[in-house]
């Protein structure tokens, strides 16, 4: 930081390097995450992000569901994971005065027979009957098609677009947020520590996203980096606290207009919506609303996931200053308050991380 002195007729300008502990680049729900978890723990932070509209974790939904995919398993490690992401998400609450946490039944309009009996064979045993019950059909039969009936499984939504600004003013209110793109032509890192232009730290975390890719240092890492696009809409006269969903989601978002999506390619060529994905949408949305609807909007973001869907995070092993917190995927509100909590850990007293998600896997190979 450039600071001057005015003495008599004379003006010294002089270089300040400030020291923190942990630089975090991005701030997504997992630099949120990772930052609020070093703050509580006392740690100096410096988080480094350019505000970008169409993020991953700015154009999600927040869903936390606690069965995945078309055979209802439960998701990994979810009675770990759902407890902590709820009490952080409400302390969140507390420090930011905004609304953060909303629980919530995902009302699914069950697509055919088939996966109807699935359904009930996954969720009447083990852990998932706690998660799920049947629906009254008819409670939502003027608004959707579901000709196979209906269930109900308990979750929740992160309210992504009230937590990451409100945190981001925090953030800058108390002097930890650069809102600029991190150069990495002029990051220089040693065993002890990096300095990042007039900035010292022990580590920078990088928490990109997307932007992992163009990282030399974890270039090999096989991220899979993949295209959703959604639709914000209008539904005259629908008032629900409910997640709607069958071949598409629908997620309350203020009175009549819900958050729909969304789709998933591996193969793209920008970043822009796209007119055949806004088709499939609308083609998913007609198939389960029997009420007219206004689109509002298109955002298409792209997200990073590992091969095999767990976090990846810890230190490089050959550079001990670079790390990483990324590939949570579309499970990255339930899991990144729990990772976050691990991986500060990890980092203030040498915790092991657990193998699943512990960034060593990619170099033992």
């Amino acid at each position: 930081m450039l600071w001057t002195i005015d003495y008599g007729p004379w003006t010294f300008h002089y270089f300040r390097t400030m020291q923190f502990d942990y630089l975090i680049a991005g701030q997504g729900i997992a630099g949120t995450m990772l930052s609020h978890r070093l703050l509580q723990e006392g740690q100096r932070v410096l988080v480094i992000d350019a505000y970008k509209p169409n993020s991953a974790s700015r154009i999600a939904a927040g869903v936390i569901n606690p069965v995945s995919g078309r055979r209802f398993e439960m998701a990994w490690m979810y009675e770990q994971l759902y407890p902590f992401a709820k009490q952080t998400y409400r302390q969140l609450e507390q420090l930011l005065g905004v609304p953060v946490f909303k629980e919530r039944d995902i009302w699914m309009a069950l697509p055919s027979e088939q996966l109807r009996t699935a359904f009930n064979n996954k969720t009447t045993q083990g852990l998932a009957q706690q998660y799920t019950h049947p629906a009254n059909a008819a409670l939502m039969e003027p608004w959707l098609y579901q000709p196979y009936g209906a269930a109900i499984v308990k979750g929740a939504t992160v309210l992504l677009h009230h937590l990451l600004p409100a945190w981001r003013h925090y953030l800058a209110e108390k002097q930890l947020l650069r809102d600029e793109q991190l150069d990495l032509a002029q990051l220089q890192h040693t065993a002890a520590g990096v300095q990042y232009k007039d900035v010292q730290a022990r580590a920078i975390i990088f928490c990109e996203g997307a932007q992992i890719i163009h990282n030399p240092w974890f270039k090999h890492i096989p991220f899979l980096l993949n295209k959703g696009e959604v639709l914000k809409v209008h539904i005259p006269g629908l008032h629900t606290e409910n997640i709607l969903k069958k071949s598409i989601t629908l997620v309350p978002q203020e009175q009549e207009v819900f958050w729909a999506g969304s789709t998933f390619v591996w193969d793209y060529v920008d970043e822009a919506p796209t007119t055949e994905k806004r088709l499939f949408l609308e083609e998913s949305l007609q198939q389960l609303l029997k009420v007219p609807y206004t689109v509002l909007e298109q955002q298409a973001g792209i997200r990073p996931s590992g091969k095999d869907r767990r976090p990846i995070m810890g230190l490089h092993p050959q550079y001990p200053a670079l790390g990483l917190f990324n590939g949570l995927g579309t499970k990255g509100c339930s899991l990144a308050p729990y990772m976050a909590h691990l991986l500060t850990q990890h980092l203030l007293q040498g915790v092991p991380l657990l193998p699943e998600a512990d960034i060593k896997r990619y170099f033992n190979r």
